[in-house]
Formats: C-alpha cells, structure tokens, sequence
C-alpha cells in the first residue's frame, strides 16, 4: 500500500474469522451456562452445608441450569450475530444476571450466604453467594481460548475498520 492509499478495513477473511470465533464463543457459552448453575449450585451447597445436596435440590438446579440458558443463551447468540458496531455489551454481561437462578435453588435450600467483601456487596448487591464470573474461565476453563479469540478478532475488526476512516 503506498503513502497515498487508504486502508480499506477489516477483509472479508477477517469478518469471516470473526464470525467463525463468535458462533465458537455462542455454542460454548451455549453448553457452559447450564453446567455453570449446575457447578454452583453443588459447589456452594456442599461448601456451607457440609454436605451433597439432597435429591430435591439436584432437581432444582436441572430446573434452574434449563431456565439460565433458556435466558441467556438467545441473547448471547443475537449479540454475537451482531455487527460489533451494534453490539453495546458483551456476552460475559449477559451471563452474569443469570446468577439469578442458582441464587433461587440456594436460598430456597436454606443455604446461608457467603461471606463477601465491600467491593463485591456494592458490584453484584443481589449475589449473595459470590458467584458472579469475572471471566469466561470462570464459567468453564474451556471458554478462555474462544473468549481471547473472538475479543481479539472483534478488536482487530474494530480497528481496521477505524483506520478505514482515517481515526483511530
């Protein structure tokens, strides 16, 4: 490209491998959330019950696992269709209101909160049990390559597409 030519933004390899990382980002999240309210909902019990949880509680985290990606999981697969110039949030900020449903089966079990710091009580005020994910790893060690490679696909778009117009 000489010192006359313009970039032209992000090619159609690129916005093809941006779209091809955030259907892999989807279906993770896609299979992960439910596996998440499961994972807490056991975790948390066995951790301030001293215990497993009984059979009715098991039933109740199946119930609240199916209404988390029943919830969640559309809305994660329309932001990552989007465009990234309309998208105006994150999957990661999409998951972490689902903390909702474990909440429900853990304090209808008589599951005492867990101790939390200042910080984490004005961020999340609603998540007594702390379980908010910070990342995607959080939600499953497996969504951390996917979530790197779509933040840094949608990064590169975002700045070749800026470049095109001459801002950065």
């Amino acid at each position: 490209m000489g010192d006359d030519a313009k970039p032209s933004g992000p090619s159609a390899d690129d916005l093809a491998a941006m779209a091809r990382y955030a259907g892999e980002l989807a279906d993770g999240l896609a299979e992960a959330v439910p596996a998440w309210v499961r994972r807490c909902v056991e975790t948390v019990y066995v951790e301030r019950m001293l215990r497993r949880p009984p059979d009715e509680v098991a039933t109740a985290a199946e119930r609240a696992a199916a209404a988390a990606a029943d919830d969640v999981v559309p809305r994660i697969r329309t932001l990552l269709a989007a465009d990234i110039d309309d998208q105006t949030t994150n999957p990661l900020s999409l998951v972490r209101p689902a903390v909702r449903h474990p909440t429900e089966v853990l304090r209808a079990a008589g599951v005492p909160p867990a101790p939390r710091d200042d910080m984490a009580r004005r961020q999340f005020p609603d998540d007594v049990y702390d379980l908010t994910p910070a990342s995607f790893a959080e939600l499953d060690p497996a969504l951390h390559e996917p979530g790197l490679r779509w933040g840094a696909a949608k990064a590169h778009v975002h700045l070749a597409r800026r470049r095109a117009e001459g801002r950065r």
